[in-house]
């Protein structure tokens, strides 16, 4: 079996975890997520924990484990929720949340809105930082690299938007 997916998983105090028909859905003081459970693969709730199982069937002792970490992270999400803070580095560069949009002044000859997806809240604490939080951590993740993306860090001056832990490494300028 998975080493992973050996592993139980603790349930905390005010999560409710409810196992039907191949669908795991947990819910906490951050929002609700699903998880669809593939073909194989048992998901047994008892005494506060989770417990991972799976046949013979194909692939699912290669996805018990992923299962297991998805699991885990729905958990913490519920829980505690995620974020991920970028960073805007260049001259004019600014980012300001209006309504349902993140307005982003990146250089461009046009300002760019960007729509705040169904479960994700974006804050900006300054003109040049962007927080985005969330109880699902695949859609926080894929929401800050969406933005990312829209004006990713140029390798010889670091101006875009970058993670607040990423590290640019420059290149060197053309020289005489």
């Amino acid at each position: 079996m998975s080493r992973v997916a050996k592993q139980v998983i603790d349930i905390p105090a005010g999560v409710t975890v409810t196992v039907a028909a191949g669908v795991v859905t947990i819910k906490g003081a951050k929002g609700a997520l699903t998880l669809p459970v593939g073909e194989g693969i048992a998901v047994a709730h008892e005494n506060k924990q989770l417990a991972v199982s799976y046949g013979d069937q194909g692939t699912a002792r290669i996805r018990a484990g992923s299962t297991r970490a998805h699991l885990a992270n729905m958990i913490l999400g519920v829980t505690r929720g995620y974020d991920r803070k970028l960073e805007l580095v260049g001259v004019g560069f600014r980012a300001a949340v209006a309504g349902k949009a993140l307005n982003l002044t990146l250089g461009f000859s046009h300002p760019v809105s960007y729509p705040i997806p169904e479960g994700i809240s974006i804050e900006t604490p300054s003109l040049t930082e962007i927080l985005i939080k969330g109880a699902d951590r695949q859609r926080v993740g894929q929401t800050a690299a969406e933005i990312r993306g829209i004006r990713p860090p140029e390798p010889y001056k670091g101006k875009g938007v970058r993670y607040a832990d990423e590290k640019i490494s420059l290149k060197e300028g053309k020289k005489k």
